[in-house]
């Protein structure tokens, strides 16, 4: 066992930076989707739906629209904002709130927030949010109880390796946070009970934009 621990670590430590390691990696999964950009996007607004989600899908020139309407079904009248969301996506029926550093107790007061994504994974119903202008810091869709969350149609992505593979350059680079949305937030106790809203926002509205 020792000598198994010992070269477990010896490949850790030569996989680090500045490290040798004489063990390659292999790469032979399936890095790249080739279905219709169509059926990722279906793909997608199955996995959110299945997640409890809900999804709205409207043509890029409606997203405002879209938005009023999300906040009017929800009582939502005090929306936050990253400064870098588009100023079409920000109507001006709402009360818009611009996250410059708002502090917990000011973001607990917003009733939504409204970002956009880096990107989405269809296969697992994933949105991708890593620090982008619109996308905003992690606190902003963490703290308020509702997120809208708008992605592109050419932003969905089909597998994991993708969404990776968009991100690793922001990360790299920037030392980006990653935020990794499936659904609500939800959790379940030891009877299994769901609980939405814990670790975050309890609802989530998905505008899927083409």
């Amino acid at each position: 066992m020792s000598r198994a621990r010992d070269d477990v670590l010896a490949r850790v430590r030569g996989a680090l930076p500045g490290g040798r390691s004489g063990v390659p990696v292999p790469r032979e999964y399936r890095r790249a989707d080739e279905r219709p950009r169509a059926a990722l996007v279906d793909l997608l607004e199955e996995r959110l739906v299945d997640y409890r989600a809900e999804v709205r899908r409207v043509g890029r020139q409606h997203i405002g629209e879209a938005v009023v309407a999300i906040c009017r079904d929800r009582s939502a009248r005090r929306i936050g904002v990253p400064p870098g969301l588009p100023g079409e996506w920000r109507p001006e029926e709402i009360d818009i709130v611009e996250d410059r550093d708002l502090a917990t107790a000011e973001l607990d007061r917003l009733d939504g927030v409204v970002t956009g994504c880096t990107a989405a994974i269809a296969e697992t119903g994933t949105l991708i949010l890593a620090g982008a202008p619109a996308d905003g810091r992690r606190a902003l869709t963490l703290v308020p109880d509702l997120h809208v969350c708008v992605v592109g149609e050419a932003q969905v992505l089909g597998s994991v390796p993708e969404g990776i593979a968009v991100v690793a350059s922001a990360v790299r680079a920037d030392r980006r946070p990653v935020t990794l949305v499936s659904g609500p937030s939800a959790t379940s106790d030891i009877e299994l009970l769901r609980v939405e809203g814990v670790h975050g926002p309890r609802q989530l509205v998905v505008v899927i934009a083409s």
